[in-house]
């Protein structure tokens, strides 16, 4: 262990609720499906008890607005509450009018639910690049400090492979601070090193040594993320997904608990206030 905190996220959403399921489960559906969060959420505070860890939940105003009681035992375990926008909704489909009406929306369910401000900010499937970058001004005037919405990798789906790989702002220091999930430059490109779906897809020693990377050889602390719903083998399984989003989705989850409980215990991990914004110089 290199002895640098890194930053554990969780993206509070159900299994229903991810972006690549939208064909398959109508939004309209999603109240009369039985949400399964609340004890993944339990199983995941059990796990960074147990690692002495503590952690940032960006949590879907639409869970909390059902369950507020999931971001107060949140908060009461000592995590930090952040927002993962209302409705699961990518920034990139949304209007600036939408989106802002969109997190406004979700911080104050956050805000009522837990008792204390909401600062941070993850756009669903790291929805926020070069082409909408409006939205981090959307976010700034909207009371956020920081996001972490950018991905600096190439994928199907989100990612900005040109963005920088640290934290930075996009829009100058008077705007919001961006503090991107962890990348290594390898190959040419930046492989994705900071959870989910690849974290379950790879060896756990290829995982570690990549976190391990950016601690020692660039002396800077790792942003780590992944889903409740990625630690529940047993959810409801969908029909008719297609053979990618059903591996995706499902590739290793029995063994992802597991794993987490190594990961916790083989770096040091906080919360995202404390491990970034008390380190990087901030105006």
């Amino acid at each position: 262990m290199s002895g640098i905190r890194n930053a554990m996220t969780i993206d509070v959403e159900d299994y229903f609720q991810v972006s690549a399921f939208a064909p398959y489960i109508s939004r309209d559906e999603w109240d009369n499906i039985p949400c399964r969060v609340e004890r993944n959420v339990d199983l995941i505070l059990g796990l960074l008890d147990d690692a002495n860890s503590k952690a940032t939940f960006f949590a879907l105003g639409w869970i909390v607005e059902r369950h507020p009681h999931v971001a107060r035992r949140i908060v009461e375990n000592g995590h930090e509450l952040a927002s993962h926008g209302y409705g699961h909704q990518r920034a990139s489909d949304l209007s600036p009018e939408e989106f802002r009406l969109d997190v406004v929306r979700a911080k104050h369910i956050l805000e009522d639910a837990a008792g204390l401000e909401v600062k941070g900010y993850r756009a669903p499937s790291f929805s926020i690049s070069g082409r909408n970058r409006w939205a981090l001004e959307v976010l700034a005037e909207t009371g956020h400090t920081y996001s972490s919405s950018i991905y600096p990798v190439r994928h199907d789906h989100y990612g900005a492979p040109e963005a920088p790989r640290h934290p930075h702002w996009p829009n100058g220091e008077d705007g919001i601070l961006e503090l991107p999930p962890t990348t290594v430059p390898m190959f040419g490109r930046n492989l994705p090193a900071a959870g989910g779906g690849y974290f379950r897809l790879m060896p756990y020693g290829v995982s570690r040594w990549l976190l391990e990377q950016v601690n020692r050889r660039e002396h800077a602390p790792c942003m780590f993320y992944f889903h409740p719903w990625e630690v529940d083998p047993d959810q409801p399984r969908p029909h008719g997904l297609n053979a990618r989003t059903r591996f995706r989705h499902y590739v290793n989850l029995q063994h992802m608990q597991g794993k987490l409980a190594r990961l916790l215990k083989d770096f040091s991990w906080g919360r995202v206030d404390e491990t970034f914004l008390n380190t990087v110089h901030t105006h």
